[in-house]
């Protein structure tokens, strides 16, 4: 969250909070909007023990109340543009829940954006999506691919949607983030309206964009083992645990000693924890943090210390190497930088041993079940074809990518018609 969000202030955007009960008519004032979440929505119909004159909904997602609030703030071009991120709990009426991809209540940011033009409006969605995939890149150690998702999969209200999307180690498909481009329906929906430079009044472009907990299980998907997680570096709220290993209070009184003389200059170069505890085994607390993902642990025992060095292991490897104290400050960065990088490539490589052209829909009908993966095929724009992919092999069009390596002429993959470039189809969480 911290990382994301000097992102968007970076970038000029600000915090604010809007009420998470949003009264049903400003739902119903959007239509395409109310028929894709209407089915997710947790309505209260009562309060205070009566029967409210109005029902209200909890949150799927906030354009319609935070429009409705627009439409007061905005009068003029010089009230634009207006650059709003909300830090928010939403709640969607899942039937399939899945611990972090698909909760009935889950945490999330979501930007809502104000334009006085088409062009800035785009040129938000883009450089929002750049945003999320700087942070799922760089941070995350997670490869995506940038894409603009179909009319059948676009957000409910937007004009285009683009999302960025990841490969897990299952092979499936995570739509990782979302950037949504709302072009003028809310403003009109909402009648929010400015005055322009030529003293005209003019509807208002929006945008909207949004990322949830849902990174969090990205993060175990790709990375993690039979171990446990594994945190990239970059995001580790513990980047190194040390465990002193003593018997008898005198050795232990040593060794503590010599840990908090090795990690005083620590402090603001790299999170860690020195795990002291009495009562537990070394070897239980080795299981217990590589669980918990910390990316480096290191030992030290009494020989540790007669030879003035410590054991490092490694949570990606489990590489284990005695390193001399007096290099210790500076192998464990230049190491931290290593797993962030391995763990990128690792990922990576994954991705481009399970990504493959296909030009038969009956070999992709096979090759979908066993060995699974994405897919590059062509798609003649259809809706009717999407539907029938998704019908009869359970996979998706994931994205119409930015930077199409494919753009190449072609046959559906589905009905053989005209195609003129690739897309990246997957089975999807």
């Amino acid at each position: 969250q911290a990382v994301l969000d000097k992102m968007f202030k970076d970038t000029g955007h600000e915090n604010a909070y809007f009420p998470l009960f949003i009264p049903e008519s400003f739902m119903k004032k959007e239509a395409e909007h109310v028929k894709g979440f209407a089915p997710e929505c947790a309505v209260v119909t009562h309060g205070g023990g009566k029967k409210l004159d109005e029902s209200l909904m909890i949150r799927p997602t906030s354009e319609t109340i935070i429009w409705s609030m627009y439409k007061n703030w905005i009068q003029s071009y010089r009230d634009l543009p207006i650059l709003i991120n909300q830090w928010a709990n939403v709640v969607r009426w899942e039937m399939r829940t899945r611990l972090f991809l698909r909760t009935t209540e889950f945490l999330w940011q979501e930007g809502h954006t104000a334009h006085a033009s088409d062009a800035e409006a785009e040129e938000e969605t883009l450089k929002i999506l750049k945003i999320y995939t700087k942070f799922a890149e760089e941070y995350m150690a997670i490869p995506v691919i940038q894409g603009l998702k179909t009319e059948n999969e676009k957000f409910a209200g937007a004009v285009r949607t683009y999302c960025i999307e990841a490969m897990m180690q299952d092979k499936k498909a995570l739509q990782a983030g979302t950037s949504h481009n709302l072009g003028q329906n809310f403003a009109k929906a909402f009648d929010v309206k400015f005055q322009d430079v030529d003293e005209k009044n003019k509807y208002v472009y929006a945008t909207s964009w949004g990322v949830s907990t849902r990174l969090i299980g990205a993060i175990i998907m790709t990375h993690g083992d039979d171990k446990g997680i594994i945190m990239p570096p970059k995001l580790a709220p513990t980047q190194v645990v040390v465990i002193p290993i003593t018997k008898g209070d005198e050795e232990r009184n040593k060794i503590l000693e010599f840990v908090e003389q090795m990690t005083i200059s620590w402090n603001g170069k790299f999170s860690f924890k020195v795990d002291d505890r009495d009562g537990y085994r070394p070897g239980w607390k080795f299981n217990e943090w590589e669980q918990q993902g910390v990316p480096l642990r290191l030992e030290i025992g009494p020989r540790d210390f007669e030879k003035n060095q410590v054991m490092m292991a490694r949570r990606d490897t489990g590489e284990k190497t005695p390193i001399p104290i007096e290099e210790l400050t500076d192998t464990i960065e230049s190491t931290l930088d290593a797993i962030q990088l391995a763990l990128y490539k690792r990922a990576l490589e994954n991705r481009e041993q399970n990504f493959f052209v296909v030009d038969d829909y009956s070999e992709f009908k096979t090759k979908i079940e066993d060995p699974g993966g994405f897919f590059w095929a062509h798609w003649c724009g259809k809706g009717e074809c999407e539907e029938q992919l998704q019908e009869e092999t359970k996979a998706t069009i994931r994205a119409i990518p930015l930077d199409n390596p494919h753009k190449e002429d072609g046959k559906c993959l589905i009905c053989g018609e005209a195609s003129k470039e690739r897309v990246v189809v997957a089975k999807a969480y």
